[in-house]
C-alpha cells in the first residue's frame, strides 16, 4: 500500500529545481566524458545526421587519396623511367657520333711493280669501294699513271698514287677498299689475299691483300655492337618502370592506362595515357649487317657515313618524343597532386564541418558544471529554508 507525502508549495518547488539541476549536471557530465553535444539522434536528429553524412563522405574521399597516391607514383616511375631512357639516347648519339669521327682507310704500297698489261682492249678492275661494287676500265696497255687516272676516277681523287720510285701503285684511300679477284689485286702490282675472304664489304670480294691494310672498319662494328647493346638496355628499362603493377611507358594501349578517380561516383577522373618508350616505339632499330638503303651484305654497321647520319637523325626525333612525353606526364602529375591537395583539403573542411554540427565546447561544459554545481548548492539550501515552518511546528509539538 503506498503512502502519498504531502509536500508544499515551496518545497516541491525547489524540489523540481533540484532535479532539473541534476538532469542538466548529468547532460553536461556526459558532454565532458564524450567531447560530444550530440552522440545520437536522440539529442538532435536533424545535426546527427547531418554530421554523419558528412563524415560518410569524408571517409569515401579519404580512400580515394590511397589510390590518387597511387597514381602519382606510378606517374613518378614512368617520369624517372623517360629521364633515363634519355640518359640512354644520348649515349647512343655519343657512340654514334665517334663512330662517324672513326675515319675508315686502307692504306699501303703495292709490292711488285706496275706492268703495263699488253692487251688489245681495255682491262677492267673490279672493285668494292665501302661494300659498293664498281669498276675501273683502264685502257688498251695503259701506263701506270693511266691506270691511277682511272682508279681515282672511280674510287675518289688522291686515292691512288706512285711512289718514289714512279714504279709502284700507293692506295691512300678514305674508304674500305677491296678487289673482286686475285687478278684484279696482281695487276696493279698488290700481293694476291690470301686466307679467310673478308667478311665486311662483301660477300664476293676475296681476302684482303696482305700490302695493304684497313683501319676503322673494325672500330666502327665495334661501336655499331655498342649501339645495339643500348637498344637492348633502353627496352629492358622501359619495361621496369613499372609501379604497383601499372607500366606506362612499356607500350601504348587501353591496357596499359592509368584511370585515377576524384570521387566516389568515378565520374570525376583522369585517365593517363600510357606511352611507348621502347626503341621499337622510339623508332630506333639495331644495326645490322646490312645497310638501310642497300640490301648489300657488309654495308651496314656504321660502314657507310650515310647509315649513321640516319641513325642520328632518329635518335634526335627519339630525343623530341621523350621531352615531349615527358611534359605530358609532367602536366598530367601537376593534376593528380592538384587534385590530391584538394580533397586533402575538402576532407578537412567536411571533418571540421561535422565536429562543429556535434563536437561540444569543453570549456563551456566545465564552466557548466561548475555552476551547476553551485546552482544545485543553492537549491539544497533553498529547500531546506523551505521547510523551516515545518520545522517550527514541530517544536510545538514537543
Amino acid at each position: 500500500m503506498s503512502s502519498q507525502i504531502t509536500l508544499t508549495a515551496a518545497t516541491r518547488q525547489n524540489l523540481l529545481s533540484l532535479q532539473d539541476t541534476a538532469a542538466l549536471q548529468a547532460t553536461t557530465q556526459n558532454r565532458l566524458s564524450t567531447g560530444k553535444k550530440v552522440s545520437s539522434a536522440l539529442d538532435n536528429p536533424v545535426t546527427f545526421f547531418t554530421s554523419q553524412s558528412l563524415d560518410q563522405r569524408s571517409g569515401d574521399l579519404s580512400s580515394l587519396l590511397d589510390g590518387i597516391s597511387n597514381g602519382i607514383q606510378t606517374i613518378q616511375a614512368a617520369n624517372q623511367g623517360i629521364t633515363s631512357i634519355q640518359k640512354l639516347v644520348d649515349q647512343a648519339k655519343s657512340v654514334a657520333n665517334q663512330a662517324l669521327a672513326t675515319q675508315i682507310t686502307t692504306t699501303g704500297t703495292a709490292s711488285s711493280a706496275y706492268t703495263v698489261p699488253n692487251t688489245t682492249q681495255a682491262t677492267t678492275i673490279n672493285l668494292f669501294v665501302n661494300g659498293s661494287s664498281t669498276a675501273a676500265t683502264l685502257p688498251t696497255n695503259a701506263t701506270i699513271d693511266q691506270t691511277i687516272t682511272a682508279l681515282n676516277g672511280v674510287v675518289g681523287a688522291g686515292s691512288f698514287s706512285k711512289d718514289t720510285t714512279g714504279t709502284k701503285i700507293v692506295m691512300n684511300a678514305s674508304s674500305d677498299i677491296e678487289f673482286a679477284t686475285t687478278g684484279d689485286q696482281t695487276k696493279l702490282g698488290f700481293a694476291a689475299g690470301s686466307g679467310t675472304p673478308t667478311t665486311y664489304g662483301s660477300t664476293t670480294a676475296v681476302a684482303q691483300s696482305s700490302d695493304l691494310v684497313v683501319n676503322g672498319v673494325s672500330s666502327r662494328a665495334a661501336l655499331a655492337g655498342q649501339y645495339n647493346s643500348l637498344l637492348t638496355q633502353i627496352d629492358q628499362l622501359a619495361t621496369d618502370a613499372s609501379y604497383n603493377g601499372v607500366n606506362l611507358i612499356a607500350g601504348k594501349g587501353t591496357n596499359n592506362n592509368l584511370t585515377i578517380n576524384f570521387n566516389p561516383k568515378g565520374n570525376s577522373s583522369l585517365i593517363v595515357q600510357s606511352m611507348d618508350e621502347t626503341s621499337n616505339g622510339l623508332g630506333l632499330g639495331a644495326i645490322t649487317s646490312t645497310s638501310a638503303g642497300s640490301s648489300t651484305y657488309g654495308q651496314g654497321n656504321f660502314l657507310l657515313n650515310s647509315d649513321i647520319n640516319s641513325t642520328l637523325t632518329g635518335l634526335t626525333k627519339a630525343s623530341n618524343q621523350l621531352r615531349s612525353d615527358s611534359s605530358t606526364f609532367g602536366s598530367n602529375l601537376s593534376v593528380v597532386q592538384n587534385r590530391q591537395d584538394f580533397t586533402k583539403n575538402l576532407i578537412n573542411v567536411l571533418d571540421t564541418g561535422s565536429s562543429n554540427l556535434t563536437n561540444a565546447d569543453l570549456n563551456e561544459e566545465a564552466a557548466n558544471s561548475q555552476a551547476l554545481s553551485t546552482r544545485q548548492s543553492l537549491g539544497i539550501s533553498a529547500l531546506s529554508l523551505a521547510n523551516t515552518a515545518q520545522q517550527g511546528i514541530l517544536q510545538l509539538l514537543r
